[in-house]
């Protein structure tokens, strides 16, 4: 009895523990499927555009007439008349009167050396019939030859000196008397007017100040590494200007005219100098703004152009290349020189053709040839590589 006691409790422990296996099993809920996981690498890209690129040069500078004038009295006398036009900011014409000083005392200086000159001019005639009647008489009285004093040469000589004295003195009256009225050498817009209606001016006195209308220059500094970019150096390139008149931004046409040909000793720039004609449109058919001397403005110089090239981002240039998506959604990369840089751009030539798509993201670990997939599109799926969570980092697309 005891005997089968011992077989059975055993068998029906172990009976008892697999009903109870097999109750538990049923109860346990089966494992849920993980998705597949993908890793391909995503990019952002953005087409890069190739073609023929004409490059500037940046500059600035103060727009100044070409010619400035200061008006200084050439003779003395009290001013008597004074043009309307002669304020500060009045516009003149080539030739126009701007003041006047009393001209009494130089038209009775003329009318003496009229008289001095007639004077010498009768001297000289009777000089010369004495000298003749001088000649006569001693041709009568001897056949020797006669001296000059005879023949009062001499005397004739310093006839004839008084009167070149006369004709000198009447040219001085008659220079002196035009002085008296001061009169613009050329188009011009009054600066400054520095006399008043019946005030006194000496010989050398200061009466006003003249700038010339009709060309206006801006000096233009220019880096020595940004003239490689300028077609011959920048002689005659054409230049616009633009600045800001009452809140407004204008833009007006200039050229190269030269070169000033040094550096400056303080900046370390070379100087071109650009003119505008008729800044201030007093001559144009068609009127614009006009360009006012003392103006700031900025400057865009016309320079070389590039066959092919195109301009990119700085940081998508790494070792002289740049990373593309090629057609088969790999990674390559190409070669590129850079020509300039432009701010946080830069200007590059190479092997990019229209169209190729650079990758404008962030990799981890970029290998030329890998698999990538573009942003917004489904990878390729049964990778080997698993994705971790924060695996992929994209990068904005640059605007």
């Amino acid at each position: 009895m005891t005997r089968k006691k011992q077989i059975i409790v055993p068998i029906i422990i172990l009976v008892t523990g697999i009903s109870v296996f097999i109750g538990l099993s049923s109860m346990k809920k089966p494992p849920e499927e993980k998705p597949e996981v993908i890793n391909t690498p995503i990019v952002a890209v953005e087409p890069v555009e190739v073609g023929p690129m004409h490059l500037s040069v940046d500059s600035y500078g103060v727009v100044k007439p070409k010619y400035e004038t200061a008006l200084v009295a050439q003779v003395s006398g009290q001013i008597v008349e004074l043009a309307d036009a002669f304020v500060s900011g009045g516009f003149i014409a080539q030739g126009e009167l701007l003041a006047r000083i009393d001209p009494s005392d130089y038209e009775a200086a003329l009318i003496d050396a009229e008289a001095n000159l007639a004077s010498a001019t009768a001297s000289l005639e009777t000089e010369r019939a004495q000298g003749q009647v001088a000649a006569k008489e001693w041709k009568r009285i001897t056949d020797a030859s006669p001296t000059e004093l005879s023949l009062r040469k001499p005397q004739l000589a310093q006839e004839m000196a008084r009167v070149k004295a006369a004709k000198a003195s009447v040219l001085r009256a008659k220079r002196n008397l035009e002085r008296t009225e001061i009169r613009a050498p050329y188009d011009a817009m009054i600066e400054s007017r520095d006399v008043g209606l019946g005030a006194f001016v000496s010989t050398g006195s200061r009466v006003g100040k003249l700038l010339g209308t009709d060309v206006a220059e801006v000096r233009l500094p220019v880096a020595d590494g940004q003239l490689k970019f300028l077609n011959d150096l920048g002689q005659n390139a054409e230049v616009i200007l633009s600045g800001v008149f009452a809140g407004v931004e204008k833009q007006w046409t200039a050229k190269i005219v030269r070169s000033e040909g040094v550096v400056d000793s303080n900046s370390r720039m070379s100087y071109l100098v650009a003119e505008v004609n008729d800044p201030y449109q007093l001559v144009a058919s068609v009127k614009d703004e006009p360009l006012r001397f003392g103006a700031y403005v900025n400057a865009d110089i016309y320079g070389v152009t590039i066959t092919n090239a195109s301009e990119l981002p700085r940081y998508l240039v790494e070792n002289g290349r740049v990373a593309i998506l090629d057609t088969d959604s790999k990674l390559k990369y190409i070669a590129v020189d850079i020509v300039r840089q432009d701010g946080a751009n830069v200007i590059v030539t190479g092997d990019l053709a229209q169209g190729d798509r650079v990758i404008v993201s962030a990799l981890d670990y970029p290998i030329a040839g890998m698999d990538l997939a573009l942003e917004g599109e489904k990878p390729a799926k049964g990778e080997e590589m698993e994705e971790a969570e924060s695996g992929t980092q994209v990068a904005s697309v640059m605007e």
